[in-house]
């Protein structure tokens, strides 16, 4: 695809940042923003940090007679991947209502990467190529990370930090100077460790992104589809495929090994299918030889496999394990390049014919791909029931004391109950009253169990009442509504036989009697 180009010279291209300040300013005026105050002030300063940058240079340029220049460049990588990225958002919100909520924001946060990154090339005596940059980046961003409205002035420096890193942290590859960091990578695995650090995960919405991308229905044939898009334009099969088949493996020796799955309900989480399209794949940051790009995907794949099992003992956030390996990758493209060349790659790596064309290898590794995904469909392992959604799965393993899963038992009602399921927030406090599976806490015992009683749980508020004994009944109707609703059904609608039928399929035993009654 082609690049298109044009130019803007003179004392109007002044009028660019400011243009993006002022929609800032029209932007506070919406109800969305005007809702919250931090939202507000932290929109209202965004502008005019704009503003008086855009100030300042106007008096540098004043004195100097020479103004900047902006030269339009529309990139296929920019508005290609960008048209994906919005599709992920447009169907995961559908079926979460907090993305389209953030629509505003998003606009927002692009309106202030316009004018920031623009200041910042002319702050550097450079001309600025004004096209679709900065929609991937923030897009990217903002499908693995946002702030919460009391706290979003952080989301600004977020995106502020990833453009400083692009223009800052630069090397020599190739003989040409270029930035070394996936800029939204950069930003995310910057951000990323601070809150794992200071322990503020819960200042941003990083755990419900990562958790409802499957309530959109089949979300990972979505996801195998749109970043087909992406592997046909810009020859990224390589990364994404091997990422994706290391993983699947990896996990499948995990289950055999162990009996238990490694990722809990998934082979793959979703938010790591999304991360091994549209976050590790960007042409730039990763390597260039067909050796090295399969070698970088097989990284990525161990990477986050590795990340999962040190941030769980470390007590972090799991989820986090997509976004830190990135940047430590991207430091590693020239080495991987450099090794692969001293080897006879080419024939293995593209595994056809010498003749052929990159463009045409390519479309060979995509049907290889397709291949793979079909056959892991077929074995149920995306979106499909998975061995791993079934609560009383879980609770058998852990009381055959299988590795990590009363640990897992503990997560995934942590999750239903934060869901809002009485049912998994009763056994919470069931777990750490008696002391069994985890030690005995009575102060989250009596939270477990207030939540669940306000959650009008008749069990949970008796428990509350008395310590002599303990109810724990089986899940009700409302909370097998949320405790099976994998794959994105809603389920809230579904008559009660089928209800049961389903919660049977789910190994739960009573509902079984209850079809049969």
């Amino acid at each position: 695809m082609a690049e298109t180009a044009g130019s803007i010279a003179g004392e109007k291209v002044l009028a660019l940042p400011g243009a993006a300040a002022g929609g800032l300013l029209l932007l506070s005026l919406v109800g969305r923003v005007q809702g919250n105050e931090v939202l507000l002030a932290s929109t209202l300063g965004a502008a005019a940090v704009l503003l008086l940058w855009l100030g300042w240079q106007w008096i540098g340029f004043q004195r100097s007679g020479e103004y900047p220049g902006v030269r339009i460049l529309l990139r296929p990588q920019h508005y290609v991947q960008a048209l994906v990225q919005s599709s992920v958002f447009l169907y995961w919100g559908y079926y979460w209502s907090p993305v389209y909520d953030h629509f505003w924001l998003l606009g927002a946060q692009l309106l202030f990467a316009y004018g920031f990154d623009m200041l910042l090339a002319w702050s550097r005596k450079r001309e600025y190529l004004f096209g679709f940059g900065p929609f991937p980046i923030i897009f990217s961003i903002n499908l693995f990370l946002w702030f919460r409205d009391d706290w979003f002035y952080l989301q600004y420096l977020m995106l502020a930090a990833g453009f400083m890193g692009k223009e800052y942290v630069r090397w020599m590859r190739d003989g040409r100077n270029v930035h070394i960091f996936n800029p939204s990578a950069f930003a995310l695995g910057l951000f990323s460790l601070a809150l794992i650090v200071t322990g503020t995960t819960q200042l941003t919405w990083g755990q419900e992104i990562a958790s409802t991308l499957t309530l959109a229905p089949n979300i990972y044939t979505f996801l195998f589809l749109a970043g087909l898009v992406v592997m046909y334009f810009f020859s990224i099969t390589l990364v994404a495929g091997m990422a994706a088949i290391s993983l699947f493996v990896m996990s499948a020796l995990y289950f055999a090994l162990t009996g238990v799955p490694y990722f809990i309900d998934s082979e793959i989480p979703a938010a790591v299918f999304l991360g091994l399209h549209l976050l590790v794949t960007d042409p730039s940051t990763s390597p260039r030889t067909p050796l090295g790009k399969a070698l970088f995907g097989v990284l990525y794949g161990l990477g986050v496999f590795g990340l999962y099992t040190l941030l769980g003992a470390l007590g972090a956030p799991t989820f986090y394990d997509k976004l830190l390996c990135v940047p430590l990758l991207n430091l590693c493209v020239i080495a991987i390049d450099r090794a692969v060349k001293s080897i006879p790659s080419e024939s293995w790596a593209l595994m056809w014919k010498r003749g052929w064309n990159p463009a045409r290898a390519n479309v060979a590794h995509m049907a290889l791909w397709i291949a793979v995904f079909a056959g892991a469909s077929f074995a149920g392992k995306t979106d499909s029931r998975h061995t791993g959604d079934s609560v009383p799965f879980w609770e058998q393993a852990c009381a055959e004391s299988l590795p990590n899963a009363c640990g897992r038992l503990l997560q995934l009602q942590a999750t239903y109950c934060g869901d809002n399921s009485a049912w998994a927030c009763n056994e919470l406090g069931a777990h750490y009253r008696e002391g069994r599976i985890t030690d005995a806490d009575a102060e989250l015992s009596l939270g477990f169990f207030s939540r669940a009683c306000e959650l009008k749980s008749m069990a949970a508020c008796r428990n509350l009442l008395r310590t002599d004994a303990m109810y724990r009944p089986p899940p009700g109707d409302l909370d097998l509504r949320l405790l099976l609703r994998e794959g994105g059904l809603n389920l809230m609608e579904m008559p009660p036989a089928d209800l049961y039928r389903r919660a049977c399929e789910h190994d739960w035993q009573f509902a079984c009697e209850e079809g049969s009654s």
